[in-house]
């Protein structure tokens, strides 16, 4: 086994961003030993891969569901009670102070940690403008920090770009999860917050996110032991 898997694998998180549950578990199975975290959102779990996350789960691999939930207080919360029956790891919520409340309540003493998103790092400044926000993605990415720190939520999710500044605010206990994660010479696509590896370990994120470089390389495998291998590198640096 590559010496660096055993200390960063469980700070990957491979984003099984296709669509069917079998071309998910294809990825699974050629990432074994590789990985052990694996994120679910929109485009899978609407074609199955909810039963794949429980079962996978129930396995004893590390499940991300990456829901960002978003609703009034009681709905929030009743479904993180049902979410947290499946035995996952982390789940997203919008980082707006009543929801983060009413999730970190409704998983409290279970096993699953509540994440705030923040900003998604698709957008940019024009895109808060546009979207009615009066704050930058970086200012509003601090303001969010120090909400889900005062709700109690288990982490937060930003891009590498603020992870550095969120680490002030939310110190050593909070998980500070990054997508947007590219290495260097990928293509960026949608993503307009990015950065590499080594640097978001290098800012204190605790978790990466990545997708696209790991399930649409031609070699899945050694896609993700490089990136191991770059997240481990940093951290020694």
């Amino acid at each position: 086994m590559n010496a660096h898997v055993p200390l960063m694998k469980e700070r990957l998180i491979v984003g099984l961003d296709v669509p069917t549950v079998a071309e998910a578990e294809k990825i699974v199975r050629e990432l074994d030993g590789a990985a052990g975290f694996y994120k679910i959102g929109y485009q899978l779990a609407f074609a199955g891969g909810l039963d794949l996350a429980r079962e996978l789960a129930a396995g004893g691999t590390r499940i991300f569901l990456d829901m960002k939930l978003l609703d009034i207080d009681n709905t929030v919360a009743k479904g993180v009670e049902s979410i947290v029956g499946m035995g996952v790891s982390m789940l997203t919520v919008h980082a707006y102070p009543r929801v983060m409340r009413a999730a970190a309540e409704a998983a409290r003493g279970s096993g699953l940690t509540i994440l705030a998103v923040s900003v998604l790092t698709s957008m940019d400044e024009r895109d808060m403008f546009d979207a009615g926000y009066e704050y930058d993605p970086h200012t509003l990415v601090l303001r969010r920090a120090e909400q889900a720190r005062a709700a109690n939520v288990g982490g937060i999710v930003c891009s590498a770009a603020e992870a550095k500044a969120v680490r002030g605010i939310v110190g050593n206990d909070m998980a500070i999860v990054t997508p947007g994660i590219r290495p260097a010479g990928s293509e960026h696509g949608d993503q307009k917050r990015v950065m590499t590896p080594a640097d978001a370990i290098r800012a204190g994120a605790s978790h990466l996110v990545v997708a696209r470089p790991i399930v649409g390389a031609v070699d899945r495998r050694e896609a993700a032991l490089s990136i191991l291998a770059e997240m481990q590198e940093a951290r020694e640096t």
